[in-house]
């Protein structure tokens, strides 16, 4: 077998979208792929920063082909009030829309692309150990053998996702998150979702925790997040867990009534984390292997795909004669890890807005001011401004941009009045 430049263990979204984008590069790429995948996969919803990634390796017409139009996201609180959102702000950005899609299609078809540029993949699982010499971590003997590879790669990429596998290896920690909810989810027929335009995500804040609900094509993913304990008094399976909030939460059981589930119902834990160190002396971690942010806003599969493109951008963008400067790759590695990390601080800020209520309590601040003001020059701006920031925000266009965030920020602190305060609209996180 052709000794590869690197090798990456791990094919899903962030495995295969570097292994493809390199490829286009000229890199030689192999791809340790085990095949193992659940039936569901969090990661239902993008956002609009995708699309570029997409265009870019040319599959946005095949995804959309099998995948629901997104335009927007509409939040709902359990007291009333409802906050719809569209993408039309970022017109000047990104695109307009984004896409709900089945996971298991969306990777198969990244996979594909890797393929058909030449990326080369064994189904194998791949096993590491602590490395010598000049690299970290490496490849065992038996992998190795197996594989039909001859030479060690000259670089290996974790691609595993929340597995960590190299993290694990090599003992390094991660900072975890504020929460400790745990979801349930699960794809369902004939539940009612009357919230058009067609495809418009729904998240709703319940007396206990959150759910989501994304149309896919003939189904509707909806999964309820909670705190785990709460979760412990709703049953004792998955399946008697989420019941209890279809039946139960006000907002969701007139539209679960009539539904019928037509998948298993999956378990999705541990929120937030992000790992101390992301590379060093012969590896790179990508994708969740890295870090993973909260479901909340669907920020996930777009950093998956992000961190693929900042390795691209940082590291790869001069051709496979990088492989043979060290140094040069450890820097650009360090430069992608930096921006990693401001991405995920941004994120993490942002769905705090939504998680403590601040969100919701600038909206009524800002309807209610608009309704006193009605007609008064500049009133019409000041709304449309802010909205535009936070929608932009949430579709990965503003994110990290320090006006947008310094703006929330800002109406926060000074510009709140005449509302319920934000603790009224928090998730709440404590037991049932």
């Amino acid at each position: 077998m052709t000794i590869p430049d690197l090798a990456i263990i791990g094919a899903g979204p962030a495995g295969s979208t570097l292994a493809a984008l390199l490829a286009q590069k000229g890199f030689k790429v192999l791809v340790f792929d085990d095949e193992k995948r659940p039936e569901l996969l969090v990661g239902e919803s993008l956002v609009p920063a995708t699309v570029p990634v997409m265009r870019r390796l040319g599959i946005e017409d095949r995804v959309a082909s099998y995948s629901q139009h997104k335009p927007g996201v509409s939040f709902i609180h359990r007291h009333g009030t409802r906050i719809d959102f569209n993408f039309g702000p970022i017109a000047k950005c990104l695109p307009t829309y984004a896409y709900n899609i089945p996971r298991p299609q969306f990777d198969n078809t990244l996979r594909e692309r890797a393929e058909e540029l030449g990326v080369r993949f064994v189904t194998q699982r791949a096993a590491v150990e602590k490395g010598e010499g000049e690299r970290e971590i490496q490849l065992t003997a038996e992998t190795l053998e197996k594989t039909g590879l001859t030479e060690h790669p000259k670089l290996l990429i974790d691609a595993t996702g929340r597995t960590r596998l190299f993290a694990r290896t090599l003992g390094i920690g991660g900072k975890t998150g504020e929460r400790s909810d745990v979801a349930y989810f699960a794809h369902f027929e004939d539940f009612a979702h009357d919230f058009p335009p067609a495809g418009q995500v729904v998240i709703s804040i319940l007396d206990h925790g959150w759910s989501w609900r994304i149309p896919l094509p003939g189904r509707l993913s909806v999964g309820i997040v909670v705190h785990k304990d709460a979760a412990k008094g709703w049953g004792n399976t998955p399946e008697e867990r989420l019941d209890y909030a279809l039946s139960h939460e006000p907002l969701l059981k007139e539209h679960a009534k009539n539904a019928r589930r037509v998948t298993p119902v999956m378990t999705y834990t541990n929120y937030q984390l992000v790992s101390d160190r992301g590379h060093g002396p012969g590896w790179a971690a990508c994708g969740d292997s890295f870090g993973f942010v909260d479901p909340m806003l669907s920020p996930g599969l777009f950093m998956a795909l992000e961190s693929a493109r900042l390795f691209e951008e940082h590291v790869f963008s001069k051709g496979p004669k990088v492989m043979g400067r060290p140094e040069e790759m450890a820097a650009g590695f360090a430069a992608a890890e930096a921006e990693l990390h401001d991405w995920h601080a941004s994120w993490r800020e942002l769905i705090r807005h939504f998680y403590d209520g601040g969100i919701f309590s600038l909206y009524e601040t800002g309807t209610k001011f608009s309704e006193k003001f009605k007609g008064w020059p500049g009133i019409g701006f000041m709304e449309s401004h802010m909205t535009k920031h936070i929608a932009s925000m949430a579709s990965g266009a503003f994110t990290r941009r320090k006006y947008s965030r310094g703006l929330v920020k800002f109406m926060r602190q000074y510009m709140m009045h005449d509302c319920r305060p934000p603790e009224d609209y928090a998730v709440l996180p404590a037991k049932a």
